[in-house]
């Protein structure tokens, strides 16, 4: 896969994991990697991620977890920068966190739709008790 480039696959698979990974910019993973005593710039971390990221973001989509096909919406209230918002998490059997809305303002049917058009995509039959009171 990173055959033909100047660098080897370890280094660029790493730079590209950094950049997907983590809130990172290509020159604050160049300033990483010549830490490291790598010297590569952010144009060329900036093209191995175009190259290689769908294969990457394929590895990860194969990697998932599981997803249990009962699920449940968790609403917390949480203050940000002084402002009370609502925090809804659609949690499937397991504990994986399916998806996360933040509202300013606390609208549950928004919600609802929000996570019903979530879970259509997904691939199995919907078994919540909180999707057949929605429909």
């Amino acid at each position: 896969m990173y055959s033909r480039h100047r660098f080897p696959g370890e280094i660029m698979s790493y730079c590209v994991w950094l950049y997907y990974t983590f809130p990172l910019s290509g020159r604050d993973i160049e300033k990483m990697m010549l830490y490291r005593g790598v010297e590569v710039t952010y144009e060329s971390i900036r093209e191995w991620c175009q190259k290689f990221g769908q294969q990457y973001a394929n590895q990860l989509r194969r990697k998932r977890a599981y997803i249990a096909d009962k699920w449940h919406l968790d609403e917390v209230v949480v203050t940000l920068k002084g402002q009370q918002c609502y925090l809804w998490r659609a949690v499937d059997a397991e504990g994986n966190v399916l998806e996360v809305l933040l509202q300013r303002h606390r609208d549950t049917d928004a919600a609802k739709r929000f996570f019903r058009k979530l879970l259509k995509n997904l691939r199995f039959a919907q078994k919540s008790a909180e999707t057949r009171q929605v429909q």
